[in-house]
């Protein structure tokens, strides 16, 4: 049995179409009239390189899972969002990208971890206390920035540093900083509702014309964030054992194993159909188990051309 089609890259055609983005994996559609397209594909990406084989339903889980986090974190943040009419598609305000994103941790894990190992207990300006084993929870939530590179890969940075280098003034440092950890307090709220532990995530910011702070791109989403299973969390963590996680670290893991760390000279490996659909499983697995819901895939046989007729019509009715 083959596997479903994918969406590798979006070809839209829009009506007053001002400029478009091809990210590693979304394509960004700005209009001129003050709104933007995203359409999340079937790319993945790891050790920033794109590799070469699409994940079925990737994108649409993407997608709908931010939509549904969006719709729900909008009491606690205002965020870019007006309307989904594809599942692959999120419509929303046009912003100016604060390049700065605002990793949240709650629990010593990944590149936190790795610092804690090296012996450093500053991380990006956020003191861990001594005494942590990995995958412990902090007293409180850390926030640990990184600049947005335009190119190459993003940098650790502390909050004095975002400043100095006017990457941010001041007050909007204070608004993110505020509307992230309510955001992470919020996610971690539906995540335990659902047997889950949120356990990092990052949050990305930009402005509109008129200059207020909206929350945009991804929320919560496996590519965004790191989950752990919270049944047996305590007994894994009292016996040091690994914790079960949904997230996308098992991809970096297997592209590990089989040396593959996207440096210079090293070749991606062959992913097969197995690992392919094995992918897409963990993905619909967190969709369905963040949310609730079951996973319906939509039509894959004409991808772009059924997001290109979801938004040609949703634009046709909600022209400005």
């Amino acid at each position: 049995m083959s596997l479903p089609k994918t969406l590798m890259r979006s070809d839209l055609q829009l009506p007053g179409l001002a400029e478009v983005y091809h990210g590693k994996v979304r394509d960004v559609y700005h209009l001129r009239d003050g709104r933007t397209v995203l359409v999340a594909s079937d790319r993945i990406s790891a050790f920033d390189v794109v590799l070469p084989r699409g994940i079925p339903h990737k994108g649409q889980v993407l997608s709908q899972l931010s939509w549904k986090m969006l719709q729900g974190t909008a009491h606690i943040a205002p965020n870019w969002a007006i309307a989904s009419p594809d599942p692959n598609v999120v419509i929303g305000h046009r912003c100016e990208t604060v390049k700065v994103e605002m990793v949240v941790r709650g629990y010593l894990a990944g590149h936190a971890w790795r610092t804690y190992q090296a012996g450093a207990r500053v991380l990006c300006g956020a003191t861990m206390p001594e005494g942590m084993n990995e995958n412990d929870a902090f007293p409180a939530p850390l926030i640990t920035p990184s600049t947005k590179a335009d190119v190459g890969h993003d940098e650790d940075i502390a909050p004095e540093e975002i400043l100095k280098r006017g990457l941010c003034p001041p007050e909007e440092w204070a608004t993110m900083s505020r509307y992230a950890l309510a955001l992470f307090g919020e996610g971690s709220r539906i995540a335990k509702e659902r047997g889950l532990i949120l356990v990092d995530t990052k949050y990305e910011f930009g402005r509109t014309p008129d200059g207020r702070i909206l929350l945009i791109d991804e929320v919560h989403t496996p590519d965004s964030s790191r989950y752990f299973h919270l049944e047996g969390y305590a007994e894994r963590q009292e016996k040091g054992e690994r914790q079960k996680q949904l997230s996308k670290e098992f991809v970096r893991e297997w592209l590990i194993a089989n040396h593959f760390m996207g440096k210079e000279g090293q070749q991606v490996p062959t992913m097969d159909d197995a690992f392919v659909q094995s992918v897409t499983d963990r993905y619909v697995e967190l969709f369905e188990k963040i949310t609730g819901d079951r996973f319906m895939p939509a039509d894959t046989e004409d991808i772009n051309g059924r997001v290109q007729r979801s938004v040609g019509e949703w634009l046709h009715r909600n022209a400005r």
